[in-house]
């Protein structure tokens, strides 16, 4: 079995995700086969696009159950973009839509007064340590592309953050779980070396 499982729920192009694992040397599937991803040592959750229709696919597919359950049971998972902001209660793209609940907060647009989606690169602010950061220099930059950001309810939760007209979290994390904004697949260097920190490291 793979130590990492990339959800397949229908939504977007994760070939470049496992791509990116497979240049790190860490074995990496993406499935929709739900023996898959609970034998996967380790889960990725991309997403791309709208908050809602990401979720009503991965429901859908019974995918937010098998989340649910394998983050409690200790399984580390890490969400990316999209994937990030479906960790959290509620989002209020296109109304408000829940989330899988396993962060406390809500997903909130940019103010129109910014040039929204932000499209391109921006620096990550360390705000705590975490095996995510190993050897990944602090204010290194990552490609985002995303016109709405997470708004914890815990600041605890933030590991990282990035100005975009506002500091806003791009890196959050509890016990086993984590979530990073941008996109490591399309960061180069850093992000291969997050990914691969994710893979091998205590996450």
């Amino acid at each position: 079995m793979p130590a990492v499982g990339i959800i397949d729920y229908g939504v977007g192009n994760l070939r470049s995700v496992e791509k990116a694992f497979a240049a790190t040397g860490c074995p990496a599937v993406v499935s929709s086969d739900e023996h898959v991803l609970r034998k996967a040592e380790r889960l990725v959750l991309p997403g791309v696009g709208a908050f809602g229709a990401c979720m009503k696919a991965l429901t859908e597919r019974g995918f937010d159950k098998l989340v649910r359950e394998r983050v409690t049971g200790g399984t580390p998972l890490l969400g990316v973009c999209v994937g990030m902001q479906m960790l959290f209660d509620e989002s209020e793209e296109f109304g408000m839509t829940q989330g899988l609940k396993l962060m406390r907060g809500r997903v909130r647009r940019f103010s129109d007064e910014l040039l929204v989606p932000q499209v391109g690169w921006n620096q990550i602010r360390q705000r705590a340590p975490h095996p995510l950061f190993d050897g990944i220099k602090d204010g290194e930059s990552f490609y985002f592309v995303h016109s709405y950001y997470c708004e914890p309810a815990e600041v605890e939760l933030v590991l990282g953050d990035t100005d975009y007209g506002m500091a806003f979290p791009s890196v959050v994390a509890h016990k086993n779980l984590c979530g990073v904004q941008f996109h490591p697949e399309k960061s180069q260097a850093a992000g291969l070396r997050l990914l691969a920190n994710f893979a091998r490291g205590p996450v």
